[in-house]
Formats: C-alpha cells, sequence, structure tokens
C-alpha cells in the first residue's frame, strides 16, 4: 500500500466528467509522484470538495451524518483503502476500530470512502497494484527522460569538440 493524497477534485456537470486525482505521498529519492485518476459522481466530487475545503453547514450532511456515527458509537476511521480496480470500477475498505478496540474493515465506493476520510483527517491508502493498472502516465519523468537524453547527446559531442573545431568556422 502507498499512501495517498487528493490532489486534485474536478466536480463536472454536463459533458464534463467529475473526478478525484490521488497521488502518492513523499516518493522515494528518484522517483515520480504517481497520479490516480478516480471518476466519481457530481454529488460525490461536491462532497469530497466539501471535506477537503472544511466547508460546514446548518445540517449534516450524509458523509457528515456517517462520521458522526461512527464516532457516537465509539468507533473510529483509522483509514481508508482503494484496494482493487476492474475495468473502470474502483474498490475500497474503511479501516475502522469499534468501540472494543476490535478492527473492522467495511466494503466501501472509493467516493464515499474518501469524502470521510477528509473529513476524519484519515490517512488515504493505494494498492500498489492499483496504482500500477489505473495510474495516469507520468509526463513530467518523460519529459525529466528526454532532457536527461539530450543532456548526455550534448555531454558526448563536448568530448568529440576541439578549439580547432571552431576557428575553422571563423576563417570561412
Amino acid at each position: 500500500m502507498k499512501r495517498m493524497d487528493i490532489e486534485t477534485v474536478v466536480v463536472g456537470g454536463g459533458p464534463v466528467t467529475s473526478l478525484v486525482v490521488l497521488k502518492t505521498r513523499h516518493p522515494h529519492d528518484g522517483e515520480a509522484c504517481e497520479q490516480l485518476p478516480i471518476r466519481i459522481g457530481p454529488v460525490e466530487a461536491t462532497a469530497i470538495s466539501m471535506g477537503v475545503d472544511d466547508s460546514t453547514h446548518d445540517r449534516p450532511m450524509t458523509h457528515d451524518l456517517m462520521l458522526d456515527t461512527i464516532g457516537r458509537l465509539g468507533s473510529s476511521l483509522d483509514a481508508v483503502q482503494i484496494v482493487d480496480v476492474r475495468g473502470t470500477t474502483f474498490y475500497a475498505k474503511l479501516l475502522l476500530t469499534n468501540a472494543n478496540g476490535v478492527r473492522v474493515e467495511v466494503d466501501a465506493r472509493p467516493s464515499d470512502a474518501l469524502a470521510l476520510a477528509v473529513r476524519a483527517h484519515a490517512p488515504i491508502f493505494a494498492d500498489e497494484k492499483v496504482i500500477e493498472a489505473a495510474s495516469m502516465p507520468n509526463f513530467d519523468a518523460v519529459k525529466r527522460d528526454e532532457e536527461n537524453r539530450e543532456l548526455e547527446r550534448f555531454r558526448d559531442f563536448l568530448k568529440d569538440v576541439s578549439p580547432d573545431d571552431f576557428k575553422e568556422q571563423q576563417h570561412k
């Protein structure tokens, strides 16, 4: 499992798809952040955005109600995990500790799990096989690789160049 953060939430409408983009937290040296886009509904995107923004309302929203219920039952939300992807459908789990200290896993939609996680300030994790299967191409890494190859070609050129090569150019 890799620790993830919410990078972007797009609240779509009409032809624009709503989605949440997760990114890996603190990749190892030399490792680029991996981005995991998950398509969700506009209502769920709004719920996640409200949690990210710490927005409050006079009456509890669905995810606020759920988190309050978990707390009043003596349980806590310890983490959420994105555990699988099949086609375009992602699967998540809520990791709870109940009043007796017993760890409980609850199947959840990723959108609901993320909406709860941002409200509870619970960590978000994604299985490495999910990241491998569904992450976006890392264009920054591709660009860096191309720049490194170009720099290497230039260094190779400099190894073979001499001041005399430039003198010939001046006399023409």
